[in-house]
């Protein structure tokens, strides 16, 4: 009989599947990389900054040398941009670091974490991987119900994650909306604002939920460089929280586990307010340009708020695996998302005008 290690519950983790790389379907489908089309994993279309760029190659001259284990230059452009105290601070390798630091940091084995039906699957990986039970509530229109979120506590709730827009299916909560609720948790259960999508939100509906942080001292928003600001393959997220939670998140997490040219390339992001707008412009045409196809085809899609849309391409069960292998046979990479409950969907993320028309192009040939 084998050996058996650790846990029961870290053994029955699945680990989180990432968007197929593009060498891989080259390989796989013997197409020219050249030609394949990537829509699968919310990247900016657009690469990084330019002025990321130089400040990667800047900080290769010290990459020798460790890098600043606090991140004092980053934090001090966070504090500039977002005008909250270093000691608010936590830098993470990607967003995703900041959610499963929360968990290991606020939550003990047996205890529960509260997120929504559909969100990112990396929420229960992190409960999973804590032995927590997971609390999930169930959606409105695809959607996260805050009210049979608030509902769901209990007294051994120990975390909370409302992402908002809500990754995979696009979904937004008002401003108004999440101040009601985070006045309605207990003070020592601790909320997770995920916004990774932040930066994509029309004005009309845009909001600073730093105030709240000022106002709720167990509210924890998370942010990342990686989809708007184009620093997908340098992992750069961080968290903004007050100093009782931020202490224990930098208490546990890797001393150095934002490397020193991501750091250099993030200061250089945050203050390239020019690439951002730009950014959040070619979303937008690229969003209108999927959506109108999809009309045109019939197709039911969720209404987005973030760089990607959920769009339904058949009736059974079979068919978002169906249209995927077909998409991936054109080489066309998008994101299935039967693991989330909805394998009759597929979640496209908006690219360039011609990759866009691309994807349409091949999923037509697809559904017929």
């Amino acid at each position: 009989m084998s050996l058996q290690f650790g846990p029961e519950y870290v053994r029955a983790l699945a680990p989180y599947q990432g968007g197929k790389p593009i060498a891989e379907v080259a390989r796989e489908f013997g197409l020219d990389v050249s030609t394949i089309v990537k829509l699968a994993s919310n990247e900016n279309p657009l690469g990084m900054p330019a002025s990321a760029r130089q400040a990667m190659l800047d900080a290769m001259a010290d990459i020798g040398r460790y890098p600043d284990a606090n991140g004092f230059d980053l934090k001090a452009a966070i504090t500039a941009k977002y005008g909250v105290p270093q000691d608010w601070i936590t830098l993470g390798n990607g967003s995703n670091d900041i959610l499963e630091l929360a968990a290991r940091a606020f939550v003990q084995p047996g205890q529960s974490i509260i997120y929504s039906q559909y969100s990112f699957a990396v929420y229960a990986l992190a409960a999973q991987a804590v032995g927590a039970r997971s609390l999930v509530a169930p959606t409105v229109a695809y959607g996260h119900d805050l009210d049979a979120m608030a509902a769901a506590v209990t007294g051994d709730t120990k975390l909370i994650y409302v992402a908002n827009p809500n990754n995979p299916t696009g979904t937004f909560v008002t401003a108004a909306a999440i101040e009601a609720f985070l006045g309605k948790i207990p003070p020592q259960v601790v909320v997770v604002l995920d916004e990774a999508y932040n930066e994509y939100l029309p004005a009309e509906v845009q909001y600073e939920s730093i105030g709240w942080v000022q106002r709720f001292p167990n509210l924890l928003v998370s942010r990342t460089l990686s989809k708007a600001y184009g620093l997908a393959g340098l992992r750069v997220g961080f968290g903004i929280a007050q100093p009782g939670i931020t202490d224990l998140l930098n208490r546990i997490r890797q001393p150095f586990n934002v490397n020193s040219m991501a750091q250099a390339a993030a200061i250089a992001a945050l203050n390239d307010t020019e690439f951002l707008h730009k950014s959040a412009a070619l979303n937008a045409a690229g969003y209108a340009q999927l959506t109108t196809e999809f009309d045109a085809l019939a197709l039911e899609y969720v209404p987005s708020y973030g760089n990607f849309v959920l769009v339904r391409v058949g009736s059974d069960d079979g068919a978002g695996a169906r249209v995927n292998l077909a998409l991936l046979q054109q080489g066309v990479i998008v994101r299935p998302v039967g693991n989330y409950g909805l394998p009759q969907w597929l979640r496209i993320s908006i690219g360039l005008p011609e990759e866009n028309a691309a994807f349409i192009a091949a999923l037509r040939r697809a559904l017929a």
